[in-house]
């Protein structure tokens, strides 16, 4: 089964049975499902939500189902047409929309689609909310407009270049510093979104871009999720063009990853760390990163006077702990910065902006810029699953054999030793356990990893 639902919104593969796939049926329901939630929320003559999608080949028909589905429920639609997650985050409260749908998998290859789910902030439905929409999907209490009532669809195609303006009125975004740098960066677009917001964005500040893989044709060149191995080609074009750096962003645009003027990984993880570096001389104050992020976001903002604090995985726990905390910069170490100035989610067109002001005061390079952080090295690894494997029990057997450690066990079980740590939790998009280590040499990391990996498999029995 490829189907996947959870509180976040609804993701599978296109194609094959109904309720085992991301079909058309699929589609239909889960977007009525949440056209009827949004419409429980408060009673009101009209209802509005904010609609965009990624590249990927199965977007503009998926978007037209859920774009009808939601028209035959009397919700109007303003269709942002081709777009990234963030700049629908940022349109939903423009338009003093009720919510937002973003058609996209994110780092899923391109067989995959799904329907991320968007509350009248632009932000991602809490567990009580996203529990209620699969209970009126379970249900089909759905009840559509007579024709007198339906809705109808707007198009605003001029959302990305609203989005660039924002991103350049930021505080802490300096046009001016880097304009004079005279930066020259090359762009994997993935063929996606990115390919079109990422370039524009370079554009207005001044900076040469080298396009890579920008068509948005869906027709993505290598496994999407911007990780070393899937980026030999922007490595060998930053060498060849003799740029400054290289930035690559998955399909949706809200993660984003560096590859230094030597062809080198910055460091997914140091994306979030280099850019809390900036606002946090600028800004002092507290940060969140999940469970599965580096340490170095806890050694930067201690070293800048602020308070670090973990939450459980997932953007919209980052959210909820930054709230509390009051963080001025927080996000998730796989390449999602969360910079509340902004808003409330991942924005890889932030990040980018953030960055370059960072690299333009410094006054050095990306190689020499990443050699003023704490070394860390990650391991990231997953377990498929089948229906035979128990996985609470798997948890519950690894803190029980290190109940000796300090563990943490709000998502899965986090084992902190002095040294290192390894996080153990099942995914909530794919079918996987996922074992992330972090040590202070990359050899260290993988053989935690791999001793991890053989005593789940032990307590499993495969």
């Amino acid at each position: 089964m490829t189907l996947i639902k959870s509180i976040s919104g609804i993701r599978g593969t296109i194609g094959g049975q109904v309720g085992d796939n991301l079909t058309p049926i699929d589609t239909v329901k889960f977007a009525a499902a949440y056209g009827t939630w949004l419409k429980s929320q408060r009673e009101k003559e009209n209802y509005r939500v904010v609609v965009g999608r990624d590249a990927r080949i199965s977007g503009e028909m998926i978007q037209n189902l859920v774009m009808n589905t939601l028209v035959g429920l009397g919700i109007d639609v303003i269709d942002l047409g081709l777009s990234t997650t963030p700049t629908v985050e940022i349109a939903v409260p423009m338009e003093h929309a009720d919510g937002g749908i973003i058609l996209t998998a994110s780092h899923n290859p391109k067989q995959w689609n799904a329907l991320k789910l968007l509350n009248a902030k632009g932000e991602f439905l809490d567990a009580i909310e996203g529990a209620k929409i699969l209970e009126i999907a379970e249900s089909d209490a759905m009840q559509f407009a007579a024709v007198d009532d339906l809705g109808k669809i707007t198009k605003n195609e001029a959302y990305i270049d609203i989005h660039i303006d924002e991103v350049l009125e930021l505080e802490y975004v300096d046009k001016k510093a880097i304009e004079a740098a005279n930066f020259k960066v090359v762009v994997d677009g993935v063929n996606s979104t990115g390919g079109i917001a990422i370039p524009m964005l370079l554009e207005r500040l001044g900076v040469h871009a080298v396009k890579l893989y920008c068509e948005p044709n869906g027709d993505f060149p290598h496994n999407p999720e911007p990780l070393k191995e899937h980026l030999t080609d922007l490595s060998a074009e930053v060498k060849k063009e003799r740029a400054d750096f290289g930035i690559v962003v998955d399909p949706d645009v809200d993660r984003l990853a560096f590859v230094d003027e030597n062809g080198e990984m910055f460091g997914e993880e140091y994306t979030l760390v280099a850019c809390a570096d900036h606002i946090l001389s600028k800004n002092p104050g507290n940060t969140v990163s999940n469970m599965s992020s580096t340490r170095a976001l806890r050694d930067i903002t201690e070293k800048h006077g602020g308070t670090y604090e973990a939450s459980a995985v997932g953007e919209v726990n980052v959210v909820s702990l930054m709230k509390k905390n009051n963080a001025v910069i927080g996000g998730e170490g796989n390449g999602g910065i969360i910079y509340p100035a902004s808003h409330y989610g991942r924005d890889a067109l932030v990040g980018v902006a953030l960055f370059l002001t960072l690299l333009a005061e410094k006054k050095m390079s990306v190689s020499e810029l990443r050699k003023t952080y704490t070394s860390y090295f990650m391991s990231k690894k997953k377990i498929a699953l089948t229906p035979q494997i128990d996985v609470d029990a798997i948890l519950k057997a690894m803190e029980e054999k290190y109940s000796s450690e300090k563990l943490t066990t709000i998502d899965g079980v986090k084992i902190d030793f002095a040294e290192n740590w390894v996080h153990l939790r099942k995914s909530n998009t794919e079918p996987i356990i996922r074992i992330y280590t972090e040590a202070k040499s990359q050899t260290e990391a993988d053989i935690l990893a791999d001793k991890i990996i053989g005593e789940i498999k032990e307590v499993a029995n495969i």
